[in-house]
């Protein structure tokens, strides 16, 4: 090998470690032991390694978050602030800054191509009101990408997402372990792909047990409505029969639909069960507490940066669907397991 042309790789193999960690050694980031940044220094030393000129470039500590125009503050959305809050530990970890660009589907020309010049590569956050199209265009433009709680069908892009088909599984057979029958699910917008394999999930637990999810028991999100829950749960309340039971799709559309129970004089689980799927901060406090689904969003967004950072070193370019687990979180909402229905089979919605 001419010692000119050696690679960032060519030192990792040398070295025995990866090319990341040959990239903080150069850079001098924290988190490296003496030993390996000696091996590291060694390997250099006998390549005679040169970093290009472009290896000082800020560029190459810099990351970009997209993600789609909110109506509160990205920090502050039970979604995106776990999000941002681990895309921002975790490239801190590895020297990195990220830059957050927002889309706003309201604006036309969107400048992807001042995005891509700042950045080594990109997470995009959610679908949602970021449309697949933007996506392939940062393909095209031969950026790296990963996505988060998204993904294209019939396209291999890398992504993490939580697992939200066994999220909406879970609180539906949670609520049916409790001998619920009667139960009135409350949707999300469906241009949101995590939203989508949640309720196919609930509707899986409903299947199991012959039943369905009636119609009317299925209202759909009012477009633009901030607090969607409250008005999807005010339709339901409207209707001459109701659910014992209610599964909403977020933590968010949980609160609304609470305080629509509230108002119509009924009590939380004695009257409605409710339980959702988020396990956001606000979901402890809620009265009474809300038994929901953990998706671990703060490591979703740490492992997309690691997932992106591996693809810019080279070290990693094989597509792959990445999804973390999530978990039951019983608390008072649905009653707990000792309080059974009396009549388990009473009729309901047989399918």
């Amino acid at each position: 090998m001419s010692k000119s042309k050696a690679s960032m790789r060519d030192i990792a193999s040398a070295a025995g470690v990866s090319v990341t960690t040959v990239w903080m050694v150069i850079h001098d980031k924290p988190g490296i032991s003496p030993q390996t940044a000696e091996k590291v220094w060694s390997a250099i030393n006998d390549l005679d390694y040169r970093p290009r000129k472009s290896d000082n470039n800020s560029q190459l500590n810099t990351v970009g978050l997209l993600i789609e125009q909110s109506s509160i503050p990205a920090i502050s959305d039970v979604f995106y602030g776990d999000v941002i809050r681990g895309v921002q530990s975790e490239a801190e970890r590895l020297g990195m800054r990220v830059v957050l660009s927002v889309f706003d589907r309201n604006k036309r020309g969107f400048d992807l191509n001042g995005l891509i010049h700042d950045v080594r590569g990109v997470v995009v956050a959610n679908d949602g009101d970021l449309p697949a199209q933007t996506v392939l265009q940062l393909t095209a433009l031969d950026i790296p990408i990963v996505l988060i709680e998204s993904y294209i069908a019939a396209q291999d892009f890398p992504c993490v997402l939580g697992d939200n088909f066994i999220a909406g599984y879970q609180i539906t057979r949670h609520i049916l372990d409790l001998g619920h029958r009667d139960i009135a699910v409350l949707k999300g917008p469906s241009k949101y792909s995590s939203l989508v394999d949640r309720l196919r999930g609930c509707m899986a637990a409903m299947a199991e047990e012959h039943l369905l999810f009636p119609p009317e028991w299925m209202p759909e999100p009012m477009s633009g409505h901030p607090i969607k829950g409250y008005v999807q749960m005010q339709e339901i309340l409207a209707l001459d029969r109701r659910p014992t039971a209610v599964i909403a799709i977020s933590d968010k559309t949980a609160i609304g639909a609470m305080d629509a129970i509230r108002e119509a004089g009924l009590r939380i689980p004695e009257d409605i069960a409710i339980g959702s799927i988020d396990n956001t901060r606000e979901s402890q406090f809620t009265r009474p507490p809300l038994t929901t689904v953990h998706i671990p969003k703060y490591e979703i967004g740490m492992l997309a940066v690691q997932k992106l950072n591996r693809i810019i070193m080279g070290e990693d370019t094989t597509a792959f669907k990445s999804v973390v687990y999530s978990e039951l979180i019983v608390r008072e909402s649905c009653g707990s397991p000792g309080r059974r229905l009396e009549n388990p089979e009473a009729p309901g919605n047989a399918g």
